[in-house]
């Protein structure tokens, strides 16, 4: 079986969470920032940034669920092998009599 190298490893949950937690928190940032340019810019610039903050939850959502499988996979393990099991030799010394009040 191959050893897997340190570099083919795939990411830790914990840094794919906080990745993911950076990516969401950009979207929501940016959302904000349209959310009051709409009360600020006048004219049909106020339509684009009201659609960016009605649009930019389901974007944010969808970006931060998106896995990140650059970094590559751990192979499975091989399958065992089979082995069967050997019948006992027929030339094994008796088994030794039950102690006395073994009642099993």
């Amino acid at each position: 079986m191959k050893q897997p190298s340190i570099t083919s490893l795939p990411v830790s949950p914990d840094e794919e969470r906080r990745s993911r937690m950076r990516k969401y928190s950009i979207a929501m940032s940016v959302r904000m920032a349209c959310i009051v340019l709409v009360f600020v810019v006048p004219g049909w610039w106020m339509w684009v940034f009201a659609l960016g903050a009605i649009v930019l939850p389901y974007i944010a959502v969808v970006l931060a669920n998106v896995s990140d499988n650059r970094a590559g996979r751990v192979d499975a393990p091989g399958p065992v092998p089979y082995r069967a099991i050997e019948p006992l030799p027929e030339d094994l010394p008796p088994m030794p009599d039950r102690p006395a009040g073994d009642d099993r």
